[in-house]
C-alpha cells in the first residue's frame, strides 16, 4: 500500500498508459474515475487494442464520466459498478477553446478545394494503409483538391504513407502538429478523413464534414447527427463519397453543420464539481465512521 495515496486517481481515455494507471490504482486501493467512459464497438479487434483497455478501465471504477447517454447505456447494460455521469467530452471543451484563439479561416489562393487525411489505426497498418492510400492518389490525381495527409507521430505509419504517397501529384505529407495547428487546418478544411476517435467528436463541432476511416466506430453520435460517414478503407468506397462531397456542394453543405453530440464545452466543470463532491462525501464518511 502506498503510504499516502490520493483520494482518487483520474484517468482519461482508453491508451495503455490509462489502462496502467489505472491498474495502479487498483492494485493500490486507490479509487479511479474514468473520463470518456463507456465507448464501446462492441467488439475486441476494432479497435485493437483499445476496446479491451477502456472495458477493463471501467470494470473497476468508481466513477464513470460517460460523454454521452449511448456512451453511459452501455455501461448500464454491463452492469458496471462505479458511479456514472453524462458529463460531455473535455475534447470539446479543448476545441473550442482552440478555436477561439485562431486567426480568420484562411481562403486558398489556388481555388481547390481542401482535403485533410490522418490515419493510423493498428487494424488498417497492411492492406488499409496502402487502400487509403490508393483512394488519396486517385482522386488527387483528379486536379480539383488539395490533399493534405498530417503523418502521424508513429514511425512506421509515417514512413508507410511516405512510400506509398511520396511520388503522388497533388498530395502534400505534413509533418505531425499540435493540437492548436491541427483544429485550424480542420475548421479551414472543406472535407476530413480520419480513424482518429478524437477528430470524430471534433469535426462535428467544427462543422467539417467526415469521412471516417473505420470499418467500426465506438462514437456513432456524430454518424447519427448526419455530419459524419463510415466509410472503412476500401478504397473504391473512399473514392466515391470523397467525389460526391467534394462534386457536390449541397451534399456536402447538408453536412457542414455544427452540431455538439459529444459535449457542450462545459464538460471540464461538471467533472470537477463531481469530483469535488465525491471527495467531500468521501471525507465525511471518513470523520463519521
Amino acid at each position: 500500500m502506498l503510504r499516502d495515496p490520493p483520494d482518487l486517481l483520474v484517468v482519461q481515455g482508453d491508451t495503455s498508459s490509462a489502462l496502467g494507471a489505472a491498474l495502479a490504482g487498483f492494485t493500490a486501493g486507490v479509487p479511479v474515475a474514468h473520463v470518456e467512459a463507456g465507448l464501446r464497438t462492441h467488439d475486441f479487434l476494432l479497435p485493437w487494442p483499445e476496446e479491451e483497455y477502456r472495458t477493463a478501465i471501467d470494470a473497476g471504477a468508481e466513477l464513470l464520466f460517460a460523454p454521452t447517454e449511448l456512451a453511459a447505456g452501455n455501461l448500464r447494460a454491463e452492469q458496471a459498478p462505479g458511479k456514472i455521469h453524462v458529463t460531455g467530452n473535455t475534447s470539446i471543451d479543448a476545441v473550442l477553446e482552440a478555436e477561439a484563439g485562431l486567426p480568420p479561416v484562411a481562403k486558398g489562393s489556388s481555388g481547390l478545394l481542401r482535403l485533410l487525411v490522418t490515419c493510423h489505426r493498428r487494424e488498417s497498418w497492411g492492406d488499409g494503409l496502402a487502400s487509403i492510400a490508393a483512394a488519396l492518389a486517385e482522386f488527387a490525381a483528379d486536379g480539383t483538391t488539395q490533399v493534405d495527409v498530417v503523418l502521424h507521430p508513429n514511425h512506421y505509419v509515417a514512413d508507410r504513407m511516405r512510400g506509398l504517397l511520396a511520388s503522388a501529384h497533388g498530395i502534400a505529407l505534413l509533418a505531425p502538429c499540435g493540437h492548436r495547428e491541427l483544429i485550424q487546418r480542420m475548421r479551414d478544411a472543406d472535407l476530413i478523413l480520419s480513424d482518429s476517435g478524437g477528430i470524430q467528436e471534433e469535426a462535428p463541432a467544427l462543422g467539417v464534414p467526415l469521412l471516417v476511416l473505420r470499418e467500426k466506430t465506438e462514437r456513432p453520435e456524430g454518424i447519427a447527427a448526419g455530419t459524419s460517414l463510415l466509410v472503412g478503407t476500401d478504397r473504391a468506397r473512399i473514392v466515391a463519397e470523397a467525389r460526391r462531397l467534394l462534386g457536390d456542394p449541397a451534399a456536402r453543405a447538408a453536412m457542414s453543420r455544427r452540431v455538439y453530440p459529444f459535449g457542450d464545452g462545459q464538460a471540464a466543470k461538471r467533472i470537477a464539481a463531481i469530483i469535488a463532491d465525491w471527495i467531500e462525501q468521501r471525507s465525511l464518511t471518513r470523520r463519521l465512521g
